[in-house]
């Protein structure tokens, strides 16, 4: 917990049925892929990755950008294995519990 009552990483995650039933049909090693997405998402200071190169020091081939950038505060991309595919989540911070959802995973 941080000094001002937040709680902070790792954050929960949890993931819609149609987000979790698109990741388990993924091939094996793109299922390594979003799990490794998954390891730097509930692990970032900031899920959000505001601001510029917020998120700079995330590997190779991954970045996270505003699902629409009227609604600061919605959605997110999240853009893995070089965009060839991404999940979109939303972070909903609470004081206790916060948690990132994942709505929808794609890959081609």
């Amino acid at each position: 917990m941080t000094d001002d009552g937040f709680m902070g990483p790792p954050w929960q995650m949890d993931w819609t049925l149609k987000a979790q039933a698109a990741r388990d049909a993924l091939p094996e090693q793109v299922r390594k892929t979003v799990d490794a997405a998954r390891a730097e998402l509930v692990t970032a200071k900031d899920p959000y990755y505001r601001g510029i190169e917020a998120d700079a020091d995330l590997p190779a081939g991954m970045k996270v950008l505003p699902a629409r950038s009227d609604l600061p505060k919605g959605s997110r991309i999240f853009h893995f294995d070089h965009g060839h595919g991404w999940l979109r989540y939303t972070f909903v911070p609470r004081t206790e519990d916060p948690q990132i959802i994942v709505e929808e995973v794609f890959w081609q």
